[in-house]
């Protein structure tokens, strides 16, 4: 279980760059922060790491306006690859009922956009690309808490600090140039002698004011859920589903003309794992997964796809 919990802290990693509420999306994705075992941290101390990349291909067309780096664009096309390494350390605190960690992931992303801006009263369509570091993520303490040996809740703050580059007016920057605050609770049952896994990760990202814009990104719910049946080679086979809800309208002169640009949108999709223990503490765990996002109100429309690798020592 150690060397499922390491890909588990990945959960609430999430995208960037051209998105945030201001950009059609937010620091999550539909359907991609759950990861197996969610809701578990084991008693074994030590350090986990996990890799992890995200693909993201999306749009908004039929000539809707998008606020995005203090302006409004048309038609916006953006992609992202993410890739990321997370440290994640069990504290030693023996077996009991509960567990606790502290994690921190350091991302690199390549963010490519394209949209239409107003120059006067014409039309321009504008491409942009960056790469670089993202915005470091981190969360000081991460608790589990063992209800029984199949069930378990996880609860922890997850914190993005605006450590990228940033530049107002560019379709595609590095950062987002806000602080956002996720506390998140995870949970996690397992079934048919923890051979079937139902688990499950619901948050709200708190997001600050982006000064550079004068912008305000309203929260955002979010609400993952996995089921995924493993066999005696390691082999799992399951399907996740998302759903994220903005719950209050963006602020600012850009949001104020475009109505709040308050979104949401669901997920869903299949998911496969695979597992490989070469001895009792070390292992390395592979989950990937592929989301079709439908009903779709003010963010990107796409597919995204998730790949995490876990490692433990």
């Amino acid at each position: 279980m150690k060397g499922r919990f390491a890909c588990a802290l990945i959960a609430c990693l999430g995208l960037g760059s051209v998105h945030a509420t201001e950009g059609a999306m937010g620091r999550s994705i539909t359907g991609s922060q759950i990861t197996p075992y969610v809701g578990i941290i084991p008693p074994t101390p030590g350090l986990n790491v996990s890799v992890s990349y995200i693909n993201y291909d999306g749009d908004i067309g039929h000539s809707r306006q998008v606020p995005i780096a203090g302006t409004a664009a048309l038609d916006l096309h953006a992609k992202i690859d993410l890739f990321a390494a997370t440290f994640a350390y069990i504290w030693d605190t023996g077996k009991g009922r509960w567990n606790f960690a502290s994690m921190i992931t350091v991302p690199y992303i390549r963010p490519t956009a394209r949209a239409s801006l107003a120059v006067g009263e014409a039309q321009r369509t504008v491409n942009d690309r960056a790469s670089g570091l993202f915005d470091l993520y981190f969360a000081p303490v991460i608790a589990s808490y063992h209800v029984s040996e199949v069930e378990h809740w996880s609860f922890g703050v997850y914190v993005y600090a605006p450590t990228a580059d940033y530049e107002k007016g560019r379709l595609a920057n590095k950062g987002l140039n806000v602080w956002t605050y996720s506390p998140a609770v995870g949970y996690t049952h397992l079934f048919n002698k923890g051979t079937l896994e139902f688990s499950g990760l619901a948050g709200v990202d708190f997001y600050s004011k982006n000064h550079a814009t004068d912008y305000q990104n309203g929260s955002v719910f979010r609400l993952d859920l996995m089921l995924m049946q493993r066999t005696p080679s390691g082999w799992g086979f399951g399907a996740v589903a998302g759903w994220i809800q903005q719950l209050e309208d963006d602020d600012g002169p850009t949001a104020d003309r475009l109505g709040g640009f308050s979104g949401h949108s669901m997920g869903v999709g299949p998911a496969i794992a695979y597992k490989k223990s070469f001895s009792k503490e070390s292992s390395i765990d592979f989950t990937l997964r592929w989301v079709k996002e439908f009903d779709v109100k003010n963010r990107l429309e796409g597919e995204p796809l998730v790949l995490n690798v876990a490692f433990a020592f």
